[in-house]
């Protein structure tokens, strides 16, 4: 059995997603998969799962294998809290649950790669604040932050990591080329921790629809 690559993805599914927002992710998404799927390294080693928020936090999937993965249904209520500081206690369980460890015997997961998407701003602040400081405490192979929307705050996904960057537009294309960037993160990372070498090491410059901070 082949190492896996874990990657995490926390999506906002909070009222303002709803109507185009949640549609053009869910094409963004599907871009993504067959963007991996078509990359024969990330086909034998890429694991993904999802979860979503809103006012409740819910694992779409655990951790499946891209060639064995079906997108679920993605819905949003009409309005509530953003419990992003939920979504990553949920995250960090499935992580404690899911990640293989290396042994004496056998070699066992990446590090995991996480992107976190919002167009808002955490609701339950103060779990939020706690899970940054013990998430802090982890290792990932790379965490990603991304502020969808002019609503969506910076400033919050700062104290998760110091990878934060802006969307600007919520339609379909930009989307697309937000999560084939992801897929072109993971691919990176995915190969350059399977050749020991430094997983930060060439990694693709974001799309231009993509501002950084």
């Amino acid at each position: 059995m082949s190492r896996r690559l874990p990657v995490y993805l926390l999506i906002d599914t909070s009222g303002s997603m709803k109507g185009e927002p949640i549609e053009s992710v869910k094409v963004g998404l599907d871009a993504m998969i067959s963007t991996l799927v078509n990359d024969p390294f990330a086909l034998e080693s890429v694991h993904l799962s999802i979860i979503t928020f809103d006012r409740e936090v819910k694992l779409l999937f655990p951790l499946t294998g891209i060639d064995d993965l079906t997108l679920p249904e993605i819905s949003t209520p009409d309005y509530g809290p953003t419990h992003l500081g939920a979504a990553l206690q949920l995250l960090e369980q499935r992580i404690d649950t899911e990640f293989i460890r290396n042994t004496t015997t056998q070699k066992g997961d990446w590090l995991p790669v996480l992107l976190v998407m919002t167009d808002g701003k955490p609701s339950d602040v103060l779990l939020y604040d706690e899970m940054c400081e013990k998430l802090s405490k982890r290792k990932f192979g790379r965490l990603i932050a991304c502020a969808a929307g002019p609503q969506a705050k910076v400033e919050p996904l700062k104290k998760l990591t110091s990878e934060v960057y802006r969307l600007e537009n919520l339609d379909s294309d930009s989307f697309i080329k937000l999560f084939q960037w992801v897929s072109a993160s993971i691919d990176e990372c995915n190969k350059s921790q399977g050749t020991g070498i430094d997983e930060n090491a060439n990694l693709p410059p974001p799309p231009e629809e993509i501002m950084v901070f």
